[in-house]
């Protein structure tokens, strides 16, 4: 299924397509809308009976006393306690009214961010990868929010069409004449609402797309604020987010110029209906066809409707936003990426055999996410160059380009077995394709060519969380939540406290967990930032080795640890090797002379393959991988310079990382 949603421009419209989406609402939360449609009802019935209930004081209380000179206490005390009645009765209709709407809207906004995130989580990495984090979250805050914004003044607006039937009727009854200048006012709204809606809608739909471009760059200069500062690019930062924020400006004014001269023509009609009402009931009053009791009613009844009429702008002024943040969920939520599960379970226990067969991999080409800083946003409400409102814009910009020529592989057709229970070394000079490989063996992504065999079974036919449950990564840079020391190992795991201390012991994280002002219970900040490099990714490797993976797949996971802690994790994951496979990213050496065999990589393929020992005598691009790091050494004098063997010697100087 594709993933740009349906072209809402080619359904009978935004009106009709933002009553479709608000119905779904109602479906989902019936009885609390009946509620409040119920208290809408009373709320605006009440304000009709009001205006009977005026009419009848005037005639019958204000007139009289006003001829006589003196009022009648009885009628007047009549009179109060009716308005009392129908007072009480009005605020009851905007509690239920109020209380049961804003339930439903918050019900809905919350089941459907949840739906979102879920979403997100069961979503393949490659699908992340085509979307910015600005524009997803966009679609989880305000998508969501805008999506449902209509449904609070919605039972109001309901109640206010049947106060206006009920309210027509009366001015017929009352007097036909002035009956038609509503008959001229109120079709009028309609009109008028229409034309709004399809003038608006483009240009919320590019605000929307705006909002997610905004938080994208924000997020960016957040995340790499070490970088922004290290290196004095805080202006630059400054005027790229300042560009983007224009933008959302300029887009928001001009939608807001339009409603601008929506709401006050709303606010206006039922004010010029008063004004004719009271320019032609003096008329009929002077000609003796009505009396004053009836056009004080009929002017009544039109200060009444002056208010639920604005309700219908609420409502209809916030579709054309509505749709487009329920269309940009909804996209989503019918997203399925390109990875599928099958029913296979893995229930063989302890270490796991490997297998990769011819497996080939590319990531996708990319365009520049987002539109041209010049471009008018007035121009072209999407900012698509069909013109289409709805084009990419549902969900934000997506980035990936199917028309430039294919890329080159970053893995390329690799094929390798690793045994249970053994330890195996991948290494390779920086963009071999060393990290992409260890996606692949963890199926954040799927090869586009070739299979990889987890105990003899395709990933690909694996039940969802099977994988999860018997591979275990620890990246390089490990990820901390904002969280205790426990919480991050754990991650939800019911795990017993001296269990989380045996992994931090084999991690060799014991040591300063234990140092802590509150050892496991210690905060450990935002991303980890109150520990050290080293420090997270032991923390990180104990995350891994406490679900005691039958397949462990270390990402160069101890490159920011001191040489001598990392000597001493290795011999534990040595000695453990039998409970665990183990696949290590590395490029030290004495991570690499641990293992049983080594896997050399090479513009994404297998140049090498064997012992560390072997490999040193037979391939030369291997050994000067290998002695790189101590030539440099003793380039500098740190060192004395040894003998080189001479097939090294004669290895071209680029060749080394």
């Amino acid at each position: 299924m594709s993933e740009r949603a349906a072209k809402p421009g080619r359904q009978p419209g935004v009106i009709g397509q933002g009553f479709a989406n608000l119905w779904r609402g109602i479906r989902a939360e019936p009885r609390l809308f009946a509620v409040a449609t119920v208290g809408g009802c009373l709320y605006t019935l009440t304000g009709v009976a009001s205006s009977l209930v005026l009419g009848e004081a005037t005639d019958r209380v204000v007139i009289p006393a006003i001829r006589r000179g003196y009022a009648d206490w009885s009628a007047v005390v009549l009179a109060a306690v009716a308005l009392s009645l129908v007072g009480l009765a009005r605020a009851l209709g905007m509690f239920l009214r109020r209380l049961a709407g804003g339930t439903v809207v918050f019900r809905l906004q919350a089941r459907h961010r949840h739906a979102v995130t879920r979403q997100y989580l069961r979503l393949p990495l490659s699908w992340h990868q085509r979307h910015s984090t600005g524009t997803l979250l966009s679609n989880a805050n305000s998508d969501v929010e805008a999506a449902w914004a209509p449904v609070m003044p919605l039972p109001f607006a309901l109640g206010a069409l049947v106060m206006l039937v009920v309210a027509l009727v009366l001015l017929v009854v009352t007097d036909p004449v002035l009956a038609l200048i509503g008959f001229v006012i109120f079709p009028t709204f309609g009109v008028l609402n229409v034309w709004y809606g399809r003038r608006v809608w483009p240009l919320y739909s590019r605000a929307q797309q705006l909002r997610g471009e905004v938080s994208a760059v924000a997020h960016e200069s957040f995340d790499g604020a070490l970088v922004v500062k290290t290196l004095g690019r805080e202006e630059d930062e400054t005027a790229r987010f300042a560009v983007r924020a224009e933008q959302l400006r300029d887009a928001m004014i001009h939608a807001g110029r339009l409603r601008g001269l929506f709401d006050p023509v709303m606010e206006a009609l039922p004010n010029l209906g008063i004004l004719l009402v009271l320019l032609v009931g003096a008329i009929r009053i002077d000609a003796g066809a009505m009396d004053v009791g009836q056009l004080v009613r009929v002017a009544y009844l039109f200060t009444l409707l002056a208010f639920p009429l604005r309700a219908f702008g609420w409502v209809f002024g916030d579709l054309p936003r509505e749709v487009v943040g329920y269309d940009r969920v909804e996209a989503v939520l019918r997203a399925r990426g390109h990875e599928e599960y099958g029913p296979r379970t893995l229930t063989t226990a302890g270490p796991a055999s490997l297998r990769l067969d011819a497996v080939t991999f590319t990531y996708p080409t990319f365009a520049h996410p987002t539109a041209d800083p010049t471009a008018d946003p007035t121009a072209d409400p999407t900012g698509d160059p069909t013109g289409d409102p709805t084009a990419d814009a549902v969900v934000g910009p997506v980035v990936e380009s199917f028309g430039d020529p294919p890329a080159r592989p970053v893995v390329d057709a690799v094929s390798f077995e690793v045994a249970a229970g053994s330890v195996v070394a991948i290494t390779g000079r920086t963009g071999a394709g060393k990290s992409s490989l260890v996606n692949l063996l963890a199926r954040l992504v799927d090869p586009q060519a070739g299979t990889v065999y987890l105990d003899g079974v395709d990933l690909r036919e694996l039940a969802a969380g099977e994988v999860s449950r018997a591979v275990a990564v620890v990246a390089q840079q490990a990820f901390l939540f904002d969280d205790t020391v426990r919480a991050n190992v754990t991650l939800g795991m019911d795990a017993a406290d001296d269990d989380v201390w045996a992994a931090l012991r084999r991690a060799q994280a014991d040591g300063f967990v234990a140092a802590l002002p509150d050892g496991l219970d210690t905060m450990v900040g935002e991303r980890g930032t109150s520990l050290s490099g080293g420090q997270r990714q032991r923390i990180g490797l104990a995350r891994a080795l406490i679900r005691a993976p039958r397949l462990l797949v270390l990402d160069d996971a101890t490159a920011s640890v001191d040489p001598r802690v990392e000597a001493a994790i290795l011999a534990d994951l040595r000695e453990s090797a039998g409970a665990s496979t183990v696949v290590v990213v590395a490029q030290r050496r004495s991570t690499i002379a641990l293992a049983d065999e080594v896997i050399h990589l090479d513009a994404g393929r297998v140049v090498g393959h064997g012992r560390h020992e072997d490999l040193l005598v037979s391939s030369p691009r291997y050994a000067a991988l290998l002695t790189a790091y101590e030539a440099a050494a003793r380039a500098a004098g740190a060192i004395p310079e040894p003998a080189v063997p001479e097939h090294v010697r004669e290895l071209e100087p680029e060749a080394a990382p």
